[in-house]
C-alpha cells in the first residue's frame, strides 16, 4: 500500500479534535427527530452508531434549528432549548461507543424556513424566492437574538458530550443568506458591502466561541458561490475566497467547502454523479478555500471512488474527505474502502435518499 493510499485513513486533527483518519460524514437532513420540537430518537442514534462503526472518522449531525423561528423543515432536530441536551448526548454516546467523533451542524433556516415547519419565514431582506414566496425582513431585535441563539446552541453542544459544532453557512439558508448580495439588500450594520454582509457570521461566531472557549473545536460550512448561472446577482467563487480569508480571524479551526443558494437548479445535491469527471464537483471551490487560508478544508460532493480521494488529498486539494449520499446507502463504505473490498460507492446519485412523508426518515430509494 503506498503512502498515497494510507493518506485518507492516516490520523488527523482539525484544532483540538484527534480524529482516525479523514473521512467526514457531511450533514444532511434526516428527518428522524420527534415533532414538533426535534428531540432526537433511537433511531437518530442508531444511525450515527452505524456510521462510526463504519469507519468514518468525523460525523456531523444533520442540520440542528438553533431557534423555533429557525427551524426548516418538519421532523428536524433542535438545539433550541436545554431540554434537547439528554437527547443530543444520547447521539454523541452512540457516536464514541462506535469509536468516532461527532460534531453537530447548527443552523437557522431563514427564508428557506419552510410553513409547515414555522408560522412565516425571515430572512435579512424580503427578496422573493425562485418559488415566488417572499420571507419577511428580519428586525434588529431578531438579528440580536439569532446571534445570540448561535451561541446558545453551542454551548447546548459542549454539555452534550458532542466533540466539536459547525455552523451552517452554506446552502441559502439564514447565514447564507446574509452573504449572499442576492439576498441581502439591507442598508444598515448587516448588509450593503462585502464586509457588512459578513457581520453576521462573525457576530455568530463570536457568539459560539464566546460560549465553547478558546480550545473547543468549531467548524464552518460555507457555501462559497451561489448557482450563478440561475442567480445572476449572487454570490461569486471570488467572494467565496474572500469569506475564506477571514474564517481564522472569526476563531474557526476548519471549513467544509460547497455551495450556497441553489436557485431553481440541482447545484448542490446534483444527480448521475457516474464517472471520474462528474466526481468532486466542488474541488475547484476547494482550490480557491486551500490557497485563502490556512485553515484545513474538508471537500464535499459528488466524490465516489478511493482513486478521486486519493487524488484529491495528494494534491492538497483538500484535507479532508466529505461524504453524504454514499453514507446514506452503505454506512461501512470506509471500512470497505480501507480495507480494499470496494474501490467505488455503490450510490447512483440517483437523489431519492429523502423523506417524502413524515415518519419515513432518510434511506436510499434508488435501489441497484
Amino acid at each position: 500500500m503506498t503512502e498515497q493510499t494510507d493518506h485518507l485513513f492516516s490520523p488527523a486533527s482539525l484544532g483540538s479534535l484527534e480524529l482516525r483518519n479523514r473521512l467526514v460524514r457531511s450533514a444532511t437532513a434526516e428527518q428522524l427527530a420527534t415533532e414538533p420540537v426535534g428531540r432526537a430518537t433511537p433511531a437518530l442514534a442508531s444511525l450515527y452508531g452505524n456510521l462510526a462503526r463504519g469507519g468514518v472518522g468525523l460525523v456531523i449531525t444533520g442540520h440542528a434549528f438553533v431557534s423555533p423561528a429557525g427551524k426548516a423543515h418538519p421532523e428536524m432536530l433542535g438545539i433550541h432549548c436545554d431540554e434537547m441536551i439528554p437527547g443530543l448526548n444520547a447521539l454523541a454516546d452512540a457516536v464514541h461507543a462506535g469509536g468516532g467523533a461527532i460534531a453537530v451542524q447548527i443552523q437557522h433556516g431563514g427564508r428557506q424556513s419552510t410553513l409547515d415547519a414555522v408560522p412565516e419565514a425571515i430572512a435579512p431582506s424580503a427578496v422573493p424566492m425562485h418559488s415566488g414566496a417572499t420571507p419577511r425582513e428580519m428586525t434588529q431585535a431578531e438579528i440580536v437574538e439569532t446571534i445570540d441563539a448561535f451561541g446558545q446552541a453551542a454551548r447546548r453542544a459542549k454539555s452534550a458530550g458532542m466533540d466539536a459544532v459547525q455552523v451552517h453557512a452554506a446552502h441559502g439558508y439564514l447565514i447564507s443568506e446574509f452573504l449572499s448580495p442576492h439576498s441581502n439588500h439591507r442598508k444598515d450594520a448587516w448588509g450593503g458591502d462585502f464586509d457588512r454582509r459578513l457581520a453576521f457570521l462573525g457576530a455568530a461566531c463570536e457568539a459560539v466561541r464566546g460560549q465553547v472557549g478558546a480550545d473547543y473545536p468549531v467548524f464552518i460550512k460555507l457555501g462559497m458561490m451561489d448557482n450563478v448561472d440561475q442567480v445572476a446577482d449572487g454570490l461569486t467563487p471570488e467572494d467565496g475566497a474572500r469569506i475564506v480569508s477571514r474564517l481564522a480571524d472569526f476563531g474557526l479551526d476548519a471549513v467544509e467547502v460547497s455551495g450556497a443558494y441553489d436557485g431553481p437548479g440541482r447545484f448542490n445535491v446534483r444527480m448521475g454523479v457516474g464517472t471520474k469527471v462528474s466526481e468532486a464537483y466542488f474541488r475547484h471551490l476547494a482550490q480557491r478555500a486551500k490557497a485563502s487560508t490556512h485553515l484545513p478544508v474538508m471537500l464535499v460532493g459528488g466524490l465516489r471512488s478511493r482513486a478521486v480521494m486519493d487524488d484529491v488529498l495528494a494534491s492538497g486539494d483538500a484535507d479532508f474527505i466529505s461524504l453524504c449520499r454514499p453514507l446514506i446507502r452503505e454506512p461501512d463504505l470506509p471500512n470497505r474502502l480501507r480495507t480494499g473490498e470496494a474501490s467505488v460507492a455503490a450510490c447512483i446519485s440517483g437523489g431519492r435518499c429523502w423523506a417524502e412523508e413524515l415518519g419515513q426518515g432518510i434511506a436510499c430509494r434508488c435501489g441497484t
